[in-house]
């Protein structure tokens, strides 16, 4: 059993290997890590529209969305949209608090830790949600798009302030 593991683990290997000799030459667009950074700015702002079809729109057509607050993954754009149907309803906007990105061939990665702010369930009242997240992104057609948006809550609980705390 062991030797056909082996050797069906060795054919693969060699098919992989292969597989560049038969693909097509691919040209590589420039970009920058700041530009890639520049991508959440983009879909950050797109949130503060509360238009989900705009948000929906810094997706590709074939993204997956691994959301914060509901436990459907979103395989194509109708999913998404519906998902931040109603999540902006809560008003969210995002902070960066830490990120690693890497550029690749018309494709980038920026993972990291971000925080939440919401509204809460009462007038006046935020709710600030930490969470990690990951963006892969791709080239298409010219632009830069989420191929794949993963976020989750970070373990720790979540602090509700309410309007009368912030002005102390």
């Amino acid at each position: 059993m062991k030797t056909t593991m082996l050797a069906a683990l060795a054919a693969g290997v060699m098919m992989l290997a292969a597989a560049p000799a038969r693909a097509e030459a691919m040209d590589c667009t420039a970009v920058s890590e700041r530009q890639i950074e520049d991508l959440f700015e983009r879909w950050n702002k797109s949130l503060a529209t509360l238009d989900p079809a705009k948000v929906t729109a810094n997706y590709a057509p074939d993204a997956v969305l691994l959301p914060t607050v509901s436990n459907t993954p979103r395989t194509d754009r109708a999913m998404i949209q519906d998902y931040f149907v109603h999540f902006l309803a809560k008003h969210p906007q995002g902070i960066i608090n830490t990120h690693t990105i890497r550029v690749g061939c018309n494709l980038a990665t920026d993972v990291g830790t971000y925080t939440f702010l919401l509204d809460g369930k009462n007038p006046g009242e935020q709710v600030v949600v930490p969470a990690r997240y990951s963006f892969v992104y791709v080239l298409k057609d010219g632009e830069w798009l989420i191929a794949h948006h993963h976020s989750s809550a970070m373990p720790e609980p979540v602090v509700t302030v309410t309007a009368a705390a912030k002005e102390h």
